[in-house]
């Protein structure tokens, strides 16, 4: 696998990730499509790179205002916990489990702004 394409792949999901766009949802397809990178060690790469990757973004938005502290440690140490977690039973799931739940879950994502929609709400 070239170097080059893992580090696009890495760009991409770090600068939707940092966003708030869910890197995960751009990263995963992308190896696993393109690179054949199989499903579990992608979503373990995935759960792993977001570790860093939300810590810097946290920064970056607590530096510009934009962070309400109140209840954050009530959120991230869960969050952290259950990174880990998920990334070890993302490695020992088959994958086929993981290709159709990460499947579903892009599915019910992609129609929340219909369902938005469909309830009158002018935000999608």
């Amino acid at each position: 696998m070239s170097f080059y394409l893992l580090f696009l792949c890495g760009l991409a999901g770090g600068l939707f990730g940092g966003m708030g766009m869910g890197g995960g949802t751009l990263l995963i397809p992308l190896l696993t499509l393109f690179l054949g990178v199989p499903q579990g060690v992608a979503q373990g790469v995935n759960l792993l790179s977001f570790l860093p990757m939300s810590a810097l973004a946290l920064t970056v938005h607590a530096r510009n205002g934009l962070l309400v502290k109140e209840g954050l440690w009530q959120l991230v140490l869960p969050a952290l916990l259950f990174s880990a977690l998920g990334a070890a039973c993302a490695v020992c799931l088959p994958a086929g489990l993981l290709r159709k739940g990460f499947g579903l879950l892009l599915v019910l994502l992609s129609a929340q702004p219909f369902a938005a929609a469909l309830r009158g709400e002018k935000k999608i």
